[in-house]
């Protein structure tokens, strides 16, 4: 979630809060009560929706590219070594000069299916590589390919989840507004728990960048603007 919508989503939380605290002022069925019941269940789409915006696999799959990465390295060198004795072996290993992770995957897949050929494996065993290194490889691989898979699938998750977390934020400040009417009217001779209301009910307006932030210096100093609340209701 971004600022505006934490803040938003803060107000309604706290304004649940007045409601449990103020709980014998609403016995019986009106309507605030129900809006109320309404503006919980908006808080609860809001917790799902924001942990489904949290999908995604790119930190893991960061991590076994720099392994594979590390890996055909290792290849590369060992593969040099080997060709002081066998010129031209080391062609089939050379590293790609292109730093993209497709050039990687290209060039890790290339090694593999030389290492595949009868008899090429056999000679880097005896520079301390274990004896499933080809296995390992072929193992890495597969696994980066699954994670982007997935990662694709949660980034689409994420997208429906941003989309419901908007549908979820609407529907709630048009609830606020509707309370914050009734909770006027209701305390309007109650200047304690209306002031409770108002600071329970205000949505904090995150702060406007300054124009001289943007290199459009005004004579402003940053941090100088003043912060106004968002009306409950407004979108």
């Amino acid at each position: 979630m971004n600022d505006r919508e934490v803040n938003r989503a803060k107000a309604f939380k706290s304004v649940l809060v007045f409601h449990r605290d103020n709980a014998a002022d609403f016995t019986g069925t009106t309507q605030s009560t129900q809006w109320f019941k309404d503006l919980e269940a908006v808080v609860g789409v809001i917790n799902s929706a924001s942990l489904g915006q949290e999908g995604g696999h790119a930190t893991a799959r960061s991590v076994l590219l720099d392994e594979l990465r590390l890996s055909v390295k290792g290849l590369a060198r060992t593969a040099h070594e080997i060709d002081e004795d066998e010129p031209g072996f080391a062609d089939n290993f050379h590293l790609s000069s292109n730093p993209s992770q497709l050039a990687l995957l290209t060039t890790a897949g290339r090694m593999l299916k030389e290492l595949k050929k009868e008899g090429v494996a056999a000679k880097f065993l005896p520079y301390e590589l274990p004896g499933t290194f080809v296995q390992d490889l072929e193992a890495d691989l597969k696994t980066i390919d699954e994670t982007h898979d997935e990662q694709d699938s949660n980034d689409t998750k994420a997208v429906a989840s941003t989309a419901t977390l908007g549908q979820a934020i609407g529907k709630g400040l048009r609830l606020l507004g509707k309370l914050n009417a009734a909770m006027n009217n209701k305390y309007a001779r109650d200047p304690v728990k209306l002031a409770a209301w108002n600071t329970a009910s205000h949505v904090e307006r995150t702060p406007r960048r300054s124009k001289s932030s943007t290199g459009n210096d005004t004579g402003t100093s940053p941090g100088s603007e003043t912060q106004t609340p968002d009306t409950p209701g407004q979108a």
